[in-house]
Order: structure tokens, then C-alpha cells, then sequence
């Protein structure tokens, strides 16, 4: 019996020695540690975010969602009331603007950069985008605030306002003075997602196969036909991924959002007022909490934008799918 047991353990550490003699397994197990890891971290935040905001989900239910009081003070006459939709409607116009305006530049200046650039400007046109995507956010606010607003306001904003008053109401509003709205934070989130969408349409484009290009050039294609039929095709889910990328930063957005949007939490009845986001509300308030009502509403809107977050990568990653299913390079009608 003792040999037989000897035997076994013979065995298996010469079963264990074969196994990671060569290291594969303790890189395999290492590496899958790391991936759950990342997982857990996402769990974490969910079930962290999910109790402590407990308070209000039992105080306010499914009602805070639709709501769009927003009084963290109680008096005699008013009590407290919360609701989220200020903050989702700012966070996801502010967001949307910013796609619309840094998206088709960005990607117009990754394929400059890929396939027009004069190799001569390619790498100090490069580092500058790259330099772009690594100043500080705070750095975009301060000069928003100090450089940008002010000249928004006046030569744009104010005489937009009284020219659209009567034709087009959301881009006309008696708070123009007040230098802060949704379209000005909306405006420098594009600045700050655009050097993040145009770097990753460059890295993808510069990753097409060169026989791509050259079918098409052999068949006699112009330089804007081979980029537009062959080298954009093929790369149109990394572009699309680069471009829910860029949203994501801008949905989540702290502190050049709190600085331009106005944070006023209200549904704003222009695009030229003051409003809140869901990034913005949570950092100007969390931290003087009236009560533990108004904290745990706070926490309940980091939930709803943590939701947002992930049900926008899940669009991502099905969209991403749906362009991936027709043959590489194919144009569709």
C-alpha cells in the first residue's frame, strides 16, 4: 500500500514536472487569472454600486428614472426628491454631440495619416495627435473655461440664439450669457475623444494588407477609390471600435464636463443652457452629501451611467458583428 502510494506521488510530480517544465501552463494560469480578474473588478463595481444605493431605489423606486426633481435640500415645505433623467438626458446629449462632430474628422485625419501623409509629416503628425489623447481632461476644461467659452458666447452662441428663436427653439435661450451649456462641454468633448478615435482609425488602417491596395490599383482605381472600395472596408470594424471608444470616454467625462456644462440639474429646453451630467453631478455633489437620501441617489446615478457603459459596449460589440459579417472589402449597395 505505502509503495503504491509512493508510486502516485512519483507520478504526479513527474506529470507536473512535464507540465510546466516549459512554462506554458504557469503562463496559461497566470494569464487566466488576470482575465477574471478583470471580471471581478466589473462585478465589484456592479454589486458595490447596487448596495449602497439601496436607500434610494427603496425610497424612490423605478419612479427615480422618470423624474426630474432634483432638491437635495428638505425644508418644512419641500422634501427630498431625486431623479435621474437631468443628469442621463445631459450625459448622453453632450456624448452624442461630441460623436457627431469628432467622429467623421477623426477618422478623415487617421486616413491622412495612413495612406495620404508624406512619410516626411507622418511621425511628427502622429506624436502631436498622441499628445493630444494624453493631456489631462482638466487641462481641456481650464482652457474651455478661460479661452474657449467666452469667444463661443459672444460670436456664436449669442447671435445663433437670436436668429433661431423663432425657427429652430433648442438653439435659442435667454441663459446664453451664462457661458455654460450642453453644447459648449458638448464641443470640447470632441476635442478630447477626437486625438483617441483618429489614432486607433491610423493603427488600423496601417495594419491592411498591402494586396488590398494593390488589386484595386492594378485594376486601374484612383488613389481616393482604393482607400474609399478597399482599405476602409476592411477595416471598418476597428474604426467602429475606435469610435465607441471615443464614446465611452466622453459618457464617463469628469471634470471638463463639471467645468462647461453648468451643472444644473435640469432638463434643459436648449442645447445653449446650463445642465448636468451623470460624471459631472456625481463629483460636485458626492463629497458634501446632505444626507444619506442624497448620497445614496448619487450612487444610484453611477449606476445608471455604469449601466449605460456597458450596454453601449454591448451595442459595440454587435455592431462591430454586424459590419464583420459581409466578406472583407466588400461594398455593399
Amino acid at each position: 500500500m505505502a509503495g503504491a502510494k509512493a508510486q502516485t506521488t512519483t507520478n504526479f510530480r513527474e506529470r507536473l514536472a512535464q507540465r510546466t517544465q516549459h512554462g506554458d501552463s504557469i503562463f496559461w494560469a497566470v494569464t487566466l487569472f488576470f482575465a477574471l480578474a478583470v471580471i471581478a473588478l466589473v462585478v465589484a463595481i456592479g454589486w458595490v454600486t447596487w448596495n449602497d444605493s439601496a436607500l434610494a431605489r427603496e425610497r424612490f423606486g423605478i419612479g427615480f428614472f422618470a423624474s426630474s426633481e432634483w432638491n437635495p435640500v428638505e425644508t418644512e415645505v419641500s422634501p427630498e426628491s431625486f431623479g435621474a433623467v437631468p443628469a442621463i438626458v445631459g450625459t448622453l446629449i453632450s456624448s452624442l454631440i461630441a460623436l457627431i462632430l469628432a467622429a467623421p474628422i477623426a477618422v478623415g485625419i487617421g486616413i491622412f495619416l495612413a495612406e495620404l501623409c508624406p512619410l516626411s509629416l507622418r511621425t511628427p503628425l502622429s506624436f502631436m495627435v498622441e499628445l493630444l489623447a494624453a493631456i489631462p481632461s482638466v487641462i481641456y476644461g481650464v482652457w474651455g473655461v478661460m479661452v474657449f467659452a467666452p469667444f463661443f458666447t459672444q460670436h456664436v452662441a449669442m447671435p445663433l440664439s437670436e436668429s433661431m428663436r423663432e425657427i429652430i427653439p433648442w438653439l435659442s435661450s435667454s441663459q446664453v450669457a451664462a457661458g455654460r451649456g450642453l453644447l459648449i462641454a458638448g464641443i470640447i468633448l470632441a476635442i478630447m475623444i477626437l486625438p483617441t478615435i483618429a489614432a486607433i482609425t491610423r493603427d488600423v488602417l496601417t495594419l491592411v494588407p498591402n494586396t488590398q491596395r494593390e488589386v484595386l490599383l492594378a485594376l486601374g482605381a484612383t488613389k481616393w477609390e482604393v482607400i474609399w472600395l478597399a482599405v476602409v472596408p476592411y477595416a471598418r470594424a476597428g474604426i467602429v471600435g475606435g469610435v465607441m471608444l471615443g464614446l465611452g470616454r466622453a459618457l464617463g467625462e469628469t471634470m471638463a464636463a463639471t467645468m462647461l456644462v453648468g451643472n444644473r440639474p435640469q432638463v434643459p429646453g436648449s442645447l445653449l443652457e446650463p445642465a448636468t451630467t451623470a460624471a459631472a453631478l456625481i463629483a460636485s455633489e458626492l463629497i458634501n452629501a446632505q444626507s444619506l437620501l442624497h448620497e445614496s441617489a448619487l450612487v444610484l446615478i453611477a449606476l445608471t451611467l455604469f449601466v449605460i457603459t456597458l450596454l453601449l459596449n454591448l451595442i459595440a460589440r454587435l455592431l462591430i458583428w454586424f459590419v464583420n459579417r459581409g466578406p472583407v472589402g466588400s461594398v455593399r449597395a
